[in-house]
């Protein structure tokens, strides 16, 4: 499988696979009303049980219509695990900025990805399910958070807010996997009494993970005060 090249940019044209042309404003519309039927019919039903028609009747668009945009069924799910993590992406760097420390940044971006999570639970399915339906998307997916992470770790090393000692790729996938793991225990798994899963993850769980990341990235310094450098420091 190739990902197209307009889905693998967050500022490429989208292209239409019917016409080869970029689409208006209108056909970005619709698009977009496909892309959120799609999250719901597959989180409910899951690929396999999802269909176009379900899609398409979810959407209130025609089914020919469909094909303006998307060319499959596996083409819209992949497109959709992308414009997730396009969308997740974007709530953590919106709630990072601003953050005076990188440890500041660190508690801001999980709680931008904890409110995303609890808005969006397709997340968690969609993307299971791509290890299956798309290899390829799954490994964008992870490598693009992954990446930014790593980039902010190194800049933070440099800066002195965390410890040089640590890899920054290792780092960032360490906690990219914590936090998804966070969330499907006490926001994908947690019900009320009624049945219904939390809005915001509990406050006492997010303190406690947050003190772990501290502890783990906080600079560690000799007896002396001195901040230590390297993996032998």
């Amino acid at each position: 499988m190739t990902i197209p090249d307009e889905l693998l940019g967050d500022d490429a044209a989208l292209i239409s696979p019917a016409t080869g042309r970029p689409l208006t404003k209108r056909g970005e519309a619709t698009r977009r009303r496909l892309l959120e039927a799609s999250e719901t019919v597959f989180a409910e039903q899951g690929y396999h049980e999802a269909s176009i028609v379900k899609i398409t009747e979810r959407a209130g668009i025609g089914l020919g219509t469909f094909y303006l945009y998307f060319d499959s069924k596996q083409s819209i799910f992949e497109a959709l695990v992308i414009d997730l993590n396009r969308r997740v992406r974007h709530s953590m760097s919106e709630a990072m900025a601003g953050a005076s420390s990188r440890l500041e940044a660190e508690r801001a971006g999980f709680a931008g990805f904890f409110r995303f999570t609890a808005e969006h639970p397709a997340l968690y399915r969609v993307v299971r399910e791509a290890e299956f339906v798309s290899p390829e998307t799954l490994r964008l997916h992870y490598t693009r958070i992954v990446e930014g992470y790593e980039a902010g770790l190194r800049a933070a090393q440099d800066a002195g807010d965390v410890d040089r000692a640590l890899d920054p790729e290792i780092t960032a996938w360490a906690l990219m996997g914590m936090g998804e793991l966070i969330g499907m225990r006490f926001l994908l798994w947690e019900r009320d009494g009624t049945g219904k899963p939390p809005a915001v993850l509990d406050p006492g769980v997010f303190d406690d993970m947050m003190r772990f990341i501290d502890n783990a990235l906080a600079p560690r310094r000799d007896a002396g005060g001195r901040t230590t450098e390297g993996k032998d420091a």
